[in-house]
């Protein structure tokens, strides 16, 4: 789309906390996703489409990296099975 103007710090507050309120609620629900979809909703309507995409690969590494945290890292277990 066209350039967005920057948004007012209102704006970023509203984008912020609707952010914030989708992955609290994806948080609780991981296993049924949908149940978000409102959230997922207004918080696409509040921020800026680039904030969205950015927020969601964000969102997606800190998961991962979490996962790897608690998890430690697995190699795939191919080499060495025989």
């Amino acid at each position: 789309g066209g350039i967005m103007s920057a948004p007012t710090m209102e704006e970023r507050k509203a984008c912020w906390a609707a952010r914030d309120e989708f992955w609290r609620c994806l948080d609780r629900h991981t296993e049924d996703a949908p149940r978000c979809e409102k959230l997922r909703r207004s918080f696409e309507s509040l921020c800026p489409q680039q904030w969205v995409k950015h927020f969601d690969k964000r969102r997606d590494f800190l998961k991962y990296k979490e996962k790897l945290e608690t998890e430690g890292f697995h190699p795939p277990e191919t080499a060495g099975k025989s």
